[in-house]
């Protein structure tokens, strides 16, 4: 019996956007409070909850075969790695998050270099050591164990490294940003040694692909309706498709069926157009995933 894929499950704030999205995929996982460990309703598969911060480390040591962090914690760590998957999701957004460099608004500090002898505060202290480094730019960087916007609010430090998606937390408490260090958003990550196992491999190809598919259909929605001969073209006109729709004939002559994976943010307008044309029947449902070719 081959060995089994350790997966890390990112603990914390993705933790349930991620056992949701394996979920879509085709794998369950439940979660006991009561240990780190959940379960999957897969043989071939050991889950692990590891924080996002620590991810990459775990999985550059082998300690886990498999893994979901962001870029960030990934160079953070400098961790070596393979990155098999870009995977943008959450239940709250699906943008990209980004590390900025922040001051207060009244700050003299203007631009990245004014920041030359200051003293900045992040939790991505490595990462913000070395970005300031390759710049010649001399700074004192200490870690933040959290609430990093106050410590520049209280003149803890005079600059902070902070993530964020739209900035409107960092404007709340009255600071500014000038400038942006990383955009990260959740990767996919494979110790190497186990990509080069065959079996180990074939396994992790097989979760990335369902992954990607689970994420591709997160805006798609399927629709079904039937249409009359005669009306049949027009109603087809108006259907956009992955491909072309799917039209065959219905018991009752005359009659076809037609369905097609759309847009879900083109239904509400489309609905209406469609019974215009002529199509009767509709019916619009969710779907887990969408698979191509061009993912293997």
């Amino acid at each position: 019996m081959a060995s089994k894929i350790k997966l890390g499950i990112p603990k914390g704030s993705l933790e349930e956007s991620t056992i949701d999205l394996f979920a879509r995929a085709g794998w369950k996982i439940s979660v006991s409070s009561r240990n780190y460990f959940p379960a999957i309703d897969d043989d071939e598969i050991e889950c692990s909850l590891v924080r996002a911060q620590e991810m990459a480390r775990y999985v550059d040591t082998g300690v886990l075969d498999l893994g979901l962090t962001g870029l960030d914690w990934i160079l953070e760590n400098e961790a070596d790695v393979e990155i098999i998957s870009d995977l943008i999701y959450s239940k709250v957004s699906t943008r990209k998050a980004k590390w900025v460099l922040a001051v207060m608004d009244d700050s003299p500090i203007k631009k990245i270099e004014d920041c030359a002898g200051k003293t900045i505060s992040s939790e991505l202290v490595n990462y913000t050591k070395r970005y300031f480094a390759e710049r010649n730019i001399p700074v004192n960087v200490e870690f933040s164990w959290g609430a990093t916007e106050g410590k520049v609010v209280e003149g803890l430090v005079d600059a902070i490294v902070e993530v964020t998606e739209t900035g409107s937390t960092i404007r709340a408490h009255g600071l500014k940003i000038i400038h942006t260090l990383l955009e990260t958003n959740t990767k996919l990550i494979a110790n190497k040694k186990s990509m080069n196992d065959p079996c180990k491999k074939a396994k992790i190809q097989e979760i990335a692909l369902l992954l990607r598919g689970a994420l591709s259909a997160n805006s798609l929605v399927g629709i079904k309706l039937n249409v009359p001969e005669n009306r049949l073209d027009s109603v087809v006109k108006l259907l956009p498709s992955l491909n072309a729709p799917t039209v065959s004939k219905l018991y009752n002559p005359g009659w076809f069926s037609v369905e097609s994976i759309i847009a879900e943010r083109t239904v509400r307008e489309l609905i209406p157009k469609l019974i215009e044309a002529g199509a009767d029947g509709i019916i619009e449902y969710p779907l887990n995933k969408v698979v191509n070719r061009e993912d293997l």
